[in-house]
């Protein structure tokens, strides 16, 4: 389904990120996977390279938070492999702390990461989109942006902007032929969901309408199709890959 295409994967080293970059070489992505460690950076690529070591795949590990770095990663991608078709703004972290709690350090942290480095990976992206003559871009949301959660308000505040991204890009970059998407995950079984003991899991399933958790593959699978020339109409929707999550 990407046969041909160039990506490149933020937060790509483990959990929805790995499966996405997985997904993409299965499909005949050429895949750029970036991670905030080296170490995990050559980690992932190591694993990927196991799987088929015919699979064209590069490796960076640069300051999402600064435009600068950013602009210069990208450009290293471009000149390694010509374009860059695709971009998934993947990388993300969360809190749970109470209002009382919570240290307006990690609040700008969150806010850093989920949000601002979105807004560079876009604006870095564009001008070699454009010079492509479109591309697709997809960011990791939340099912948190239904409901909201009942602590940790930096998270689904920077996914609910997240979402205010993704929706004006779409508006303002349609002209150029640059899809711009969604996807937003309800609980999925990444390394830390799948730690929690089978009593927890069960609980956290109850209120899901199909009676469990998502798994990472399921989640990518959005990703590819949104990716895909099959979603060539689709741009500034928020696909929720939740089981029908409820509160």
């Amino acid at each position: 389904m990407l046969s041909g295409k160039v990506a490149v994967i933020t937060g790509a080293t483990r959990g929805i990120g790995f499966s996405i970059a997985e997904t993409f070489l299965k499909n005949g992505a050429k895949v750029a996977v970036l991670g905030s460690r080296q170490e995990t950076v050559d980690k992932a690529l190591d694993k990927l390279k196991s799987q088929n070591p015919e699979w064209e795949i590069i490796g960076f590990c640069p300051d999402l938070t600064d435009y600068k770095s950013v602009e210069s990663t990208f450009n290293q991608i471009k000149e390694k492999f010509g374009k860059i078709d695709i971009l998934i703004n993947n990388a993300g972290i969360s809190s749970h702390d109470t209002l009382e709690n919570y240290n307006p350090d990690d609040f700008k942290k969150i806010m850093d990461l989920n949000v601002t480095a979105v807004f560079n990976g876009c604006k870095a992206i564009s001008q070699i989109m454009k010079e492509n003559g479109g591309g697709s871009i997809i960011n990791t949301s939340s099912t948190v942006t239904k409901f909201g959660q009942p602590s940790g308000v930096g998270y689904p505040a920077s996914k609910f902007a997240v979402n205010g991204l993704t929706k004006s890009l779409a508006r303002e970059l349609g002209k150029y032929n640059i899809r711009v998407n969604a996807v937003a995950p309800g609980v999925t079984r990444t390394d830390m969901v799948a730690a929690l003991p089978e009593d927890m899991l069960a609980r956290v399933a109850a209120p899901i309408p199909l009676g469990r958790i998502g798994e990472p593959q399921e989640v990518a699978n959005a990703f590819l199709f949104l990716a895909s020339d099959l979603a060539s109409y689709v741009s500034g929707t928020i696909i929720h890959v939740d089981g029908a999550t409820a509160v």
